[in-house]
């Protein structure tokens, strides 16, 4: 793909957000996309045959900057258990930023999940690869231990998809207080069922 191809797409595709947030998805046309990137609707159907597909690439581009914070964590110079917590509770609150940044699309977002999913698969597959890099590096440096780092970081990547819903709504609570017992309650969860005791290595 060319830079020139590249970047037009990503223009239409920012246009396409852009007007997803503020008009919400059903209210947006093709011919709305066209006008407000200034191309032609011939150029905007040479990239996607329909709405659905320019839907599903805005998504995917949003996943795309997630995915970058996400890298960003696991990248850092921590202790796996800090580490681990840290890229839990940024994930959660990138996912929130992302939702709530784009206006409208936040109702398509709940009501039309299976949508979302379908465009998420790349991502999802990702970021459990991330989380099995970091309880391996636990593994490693002796603070976590686990039998299968594959299927665990499975189980953590499904059970953070289970509560984005409610997190994003702060059903879970938005206060300082309960933030600070939500990350000690998902501590205790997590880590006291992964973290080595040393008393009984001794």
């Amino acid at each position: 793909m060319s830079i020139t191809v590249s970047k037009t797409r990503e223009t239409l595709v920012d246009v396409a957000r852009q007007l997803f947030a503020r008009m919400g998805v059903d209210n947006t046309t093709m011919n709305d996309i066209a006008q407000a990137s200034n191309k032609g609707r011939r150029t905007l159907y040479t990239y996607f045959k329909s709405k659905d597909d320019i839907f599903a690439a805005v998504i995917e581009s949003e996943l795309d900057k997630l995915l970058e914070v996400l890298q960003d964590i696991a990248s850092k110079d921590l202790p796996a258990d800090e580490k681990l917590i840290t890229f839990i509770y940024k994930r959660l609150d990138a996912v929130k930023l992302v939702v709530f940044r784009n206006g409208t699309l936040r109702a398509r977002f709940f009501r039309d999940i299976w949508r979302v999913e379908k465009a998420r698969k790349k991502f999802d597959n990702k970021e459990t690869e991330i989380i099995k890099n970091i309880l391996d590096y636990g593994v490693s440096e002796g603070i976590f231990s686990v039998p299968n780092t594959d299927f665990t970081a499975l189980i953590i990547h499904h059970a953070l998809k289970g509560i984005e819903v409610p997190y994003i709504r702060g059903f879970l609570g938005d206060s300082d207080e309960e933030r600070k017992l939500q990350k000690k309650n998902v501590m205790n969860l997590i880590l006291n069922g992964i973290k080595i005791d040393k008393t009984k290595c001794t």
